[in-house]
């Protein structure tokens, strides 16, 4: 049995830390070292990179440099918990599916979990059959997450392709107003409102200003004027 400070956990994680992307990792929270090596091995046989670390604070130290993946996280951790941990990452955007696993059967820490969206609450010891179920959902959630992550990129890209004006005439067209009466209320001629709705739903790539607020709302961009 290794012992829990051994050379070879550590040396174990700094290498899976620095290893270039690979096909379906998953991240493993925990601070049971144990527990880390046999999901690492385990996981290993269903196909995944299990990327361990020994608390939420490494997590969170690597998360820039980190691709989506599910997430393992256990409930009771020193300085910051598992519960802890899954809001901090629902306040920083991260949609990306959590499995909680516990060694104690905590009826209000798995509501509070399954609330900031864990995908499942695992109870220690439980057999890799469930968990591999469990990941198998994660694997669908994911690929949803990154479908819309990519769609959010795609329509932010578009939205930066607009000039102050075009946003501008976005803005109040998108309030009900027709072109005149934007026109009026801007101080321009209705053939500027027009050239630069024209040139705005061109840029993004629709065909009428009810489709800005879907687009925007689908991306989850507040518009603004811009200076």
């Amino acid at each position: 049995m290794l012992k829990e400070n051994s050379s070879y956990e550590r040396d174990a994680d700094v290498r899976l830390a620095c290893t270039p992307q690979q096909p379906n990792p998953v991240y493993v929270i925990d601070d049971d070292a144990q527990l880390r090596r046999s999901l690492h091995f385990l996981l290993s046989t269903a196909g995944y990179v299990s990327w361990p670390f020994s608390c939420a604070a490494d997590f969170l130290e690597n998360l820039a440099d980190l691709e989506p993946a599910p997430i393992l996280i256990d409930v009771r951790m020193p300085t910051i918990g598992g519960i802890q941990l899954m809001a901090m990452l629902v306040d920083r955007g991260i949609r990306w599916p959590m499995i909680v696993m516990t060694a104690h059967g905590d009826i209000p820490a798995a509501v509070q979990s399954i609330k900031l969206g864990a995908i499942e609450f695992l109870e220690k010891p439980f057999d890799f059959e469930t968990l591999e179920v469990s990941l198998k959902a994660a694997m669908t959630q994911l690929s949803a997450v990154k479908s819309a992550a990519e769609v959010r990129k795609k329509s932010h890209e578009l939205f930066d392709l607009l000039s102050p004006r075009e946003v501008e005439v976005l803005l109040v067209l998108t309030d009900g107003l027709s072109n005149k009466a934007a026109a009026h209320q801007m101080s321009l001629s209705v053939r500027t409102v027009e050239m630069h709705r024209a040139n705005a739903l061109s840029k993004l790539k629709i065909k009428s200003v009810a489709e800005v607020m879907r687009l925007a709302r689908d991306a989850g961009i507040a518009l603004t004027p811009r200076k």
